[in-house]
């Protein structure tokens, strides 16, 4: 089984680098997909309000066999609970459908300038509550830009675990990550194979060819060595064990800098656009 190192947060807790994402895994299958995740031996499972999908993954670690403390769980707030009492009863309805006491981390999902004011801050001092509670081991956000971070920080002294955020190589969003470098926020990556549409990039094939691993592999291993904590998502335990096998090779610095360079700034987004998402679905 490969060794997933863990990363020291700011906070003092770790979490594995590698796990599993469950975005957009129906409900019915999460319990499955997260059993065998486990058992080929992801330790850090990805899920959110928004997903639906909640109580699903905490079937499947109990399907595992695997006690509670075991696995890392991170969670986030769904868009339309984002004033205080809202919150506080997702916070509660997460911990009901994961069947826990805690959560390992628990992120604000989206920071929706345009709706609520364009006031995050007062959400985020209401997660300040659930780790002051130990409900929450640690708390961060997600899809946050640096002025927004910045203006997070301007009303807290409590530094966001990690920023979780769209990475890939064709939007490495490095001004973001060299914020939460800078800051001690770590970086979590979403969509990191950019849906899958870097797979075919000559000069990720051509590296994979090299290496004689697949371009998925090549890809998530250039994320492990620039130290991003990433959670590929797949049904197919074939693909998931493919996606756990990252720790026995090593791209050259050469490789390295050649799969940066595919990076295209904004226009290689695939995911919305932090300063204007405003999207709150129907519960």
């Amino acid at each position: 089984m490969s060794h997933v190192p863990d990363i020291t947060l700011d906070d003092g807790t770790t979490i594995p680098q590698l796990g599993f994402g469950v975005y957009q895994i129906p409900p019915a299958q999460t319990a499955e997909a997260v059993r065998a995740a486990l058992d080929i031996g992801y330790r850090h499972i990805d899920t959110a309000q928004m997903y639906g999908n909640e109580a699903g993954v905490g079937q499947g670690i109990r399907d595992a066999g695997l006690a509670r403390d075991q696995v890392y769980v991170t969670s986030k707030l769904h868009n339309g609970a984002h004033r205080p009492d809202d919150a506080r009863r997702a916070f509660d309805g997460t911990l009901a459908a994961l069947g826990s006491d805690h959560v390992d981390l628990f992120l604000i999902h989206w920071p929706l300038p345009t709706r609520y004011d364009g006031d995050f801050l007062t959400t985020w001092k209401v997660l300040e509550e659930f780790a002051a509670d130990g409900r929450a081991r640690s708390i961060g956000v997600s899809n946050f830009t640096a002025a927004q971070l910045d203006k997070l920080a301007s009303g807290s002294s409590t530094v966001p675990a990690v920023n979780q955020i769209e990475v890939h190589p064709y939007h490495a969003n490095d001004d973001v990550r060299a914020y939460g470098q800078a800051h001690g926020i770590a970086t979590e990556a979403w969509s990191p194979i950019a849906q899958g549409q870097v797979l075919d990039d000559p000069a990720v094939t051509a590296i994979a060819g090299e290496v004689d691993r697949t371009p998925a592999q090549v890809v998530l291993r250039w994320h492990i060595q620039r130290g991003d904590i990433v959670f590929p998502k797949s049904s197919s335990p074939q693909r998931m064990r493919e996606n756990f096998a990252l720790f026995d090779f090593d791209l050259t610095a050469d490789w390295m800098a050649a799969i940066s360079a595919l990076d295209r700034g904004v226009e290689g987004r695939r995911g919305p656009d932090p300063e204007t998402f405003d999207w709150i679905p129907d519960r």
